[in-house]
């Protein structure tokens, strides 16, 4: 199962290619789960120094790599860094915009800076510890709605599209401008060379339905994203959109007007991974599939007959094109260890099988 790794699998999988092998793909791996593996104490690690950073790197990126992936998965995430931010996270922290005065007083001009001096020494040290063979997969953490509802809140955001449509249009335009802003100077520095697949990440829907209008939607994010696809592809890499939730309503504009590559997050409740696959897989390809609650309780000998026949479920005139296998979500610290273990063994296992 020893598989030497290759990011141009990813790449292939993401531009809807045939590769050698069904390659593993990961959204997050929470610190305690690889502290758990790989015996190590990174959880909770200050980023303080170049040095500090360079030790987290080296654990960070030989775990994906023992771990049988051909890419490591890493974004720097924006809310981390906005000022009097918080309410995404903490949803009963009110969002420190409310009114006008509060959006016309908030330190937009500061937002840039304080993300790269976080974020610089982080990105050079993740590049500077890239195992061979490897690139990563991310960029810049958190998408446009993602932001807003950290300074605004989701609830009191959901009150200002009634109440105060104007600003509730302005957030948007201001936040993906500064967003734009942050992808533009990202992907210029030297280690955007180690990021093979740029990947922005947001959640729109739940299991019911999207978090916003459909038309919402397209009028206040979509066209912040077609300009990061449009970015993203000049480069010459594709564009993976991790979004969770049930975005049916939306998908073809993701599709046909953004041009995403390549889609992450699915959960059985609202569709299996099979039903993407042939829904869309003719246009873009799809990447996780194993439903969260499956991963974190099913045990190892049913997790297996369920995710084969998940895998069969895919195949493309016989053929599996476009496809990466793992967690439908990502790896939490909820994750019992033992699970995700079975899970990845599960997959490294079967990607051979299939390729014999």
């Amino acid at each position: 199962m020893n598989i030497e790794p290759n990011y141009q699998r990813m790449v292939d999988v993401a531009l809807n290619k045939e590769t050698d092998y069904i390659p593993l793909y990961d959204h997050i791996v929470d610190d305690s789960i690889m502290d758990a593996i790989m015996g190590t104490t990174v959880a909770g690690w200050n980023f303080g120094t170049l040095e500090q950073c360079d030790e987290y790197f080296r654990v960070y990126c030989d775990f994906y790599k023992q771990m049988g992936y051909d890419t490591v998965s890493y974004a720097g995430k924006i809310i981390e860094i906005l000022p009097n931010g918080g309410s995404l996270e903490n949803p009963i922290k009110q969002g420190v915009i409310q009114e006008q005065a509060d959006f016309d007083a908030y330190p937009w001009d500061t937002i840039e800076e304080l993300y790269f001096t976080k974020y610089d020494p982080i990105f050079t040290a993740l590049a500077r510890h890239m195992p061979e063979g490897m690139k990563a997969i991310g960029g810049v953490g958190n998408g446009v709605f993602e932001m807003v509802q950290d300074l605004v809140g989701y609830q009191d955001l959901c009150y200002l599209s009634v109440d105060e449509p104007e600003l509730y249009a302005a957030l948007f335009q201001k936040c993906g401008e500064i967003w734009f802003t942050l992808w533009t100077r990202f992907l210029k520095q030297d280690y955007a060379d180690a990021y093979c697949i740029p990947r922005t990440a947001e959640d729109w829907g739940f299991n019911a339905n999207t978090l916003i209008s459909a038309d919402d939607i397209r009028e206040h994010l979509i066209p912040h994203y077609v300009k990061l696809s449009k970015l993203v592809h000049e480069t010459g890499k594709p564009f993976l959109f991790h979004n969770c939730g049930k975005i049916f309503s939306v998908m073809g504009d993701l599709i046909d007007t953004v041009g995403i590559d390549a889609k992450h997050s699915n959960e059985d409740s609202i569709a299996p991974f099979s039903h993407w696959v042939k829904e869309y897989g003719d246009k873009i390809a799809f990447l996780g599939g194993i439903d969260m609650d499956v991963l974190c309780r099913m045990p190892p000998q049913e997790m297996d007959g369920y995710i084969r026949n998940m895998v069969e479920g895919c195949r493309k005139d016989g053929r599996f094109s476009g496809i990466a296998l793992g967690a439908g979500n990502s790896i939490p610290d909820y994750v019992p260890v033992e699970q995700y273990l079975a899970m990845n063994k599960i997959l490294r296992t079967l990607r051979v099988e299939l390729r014999s």
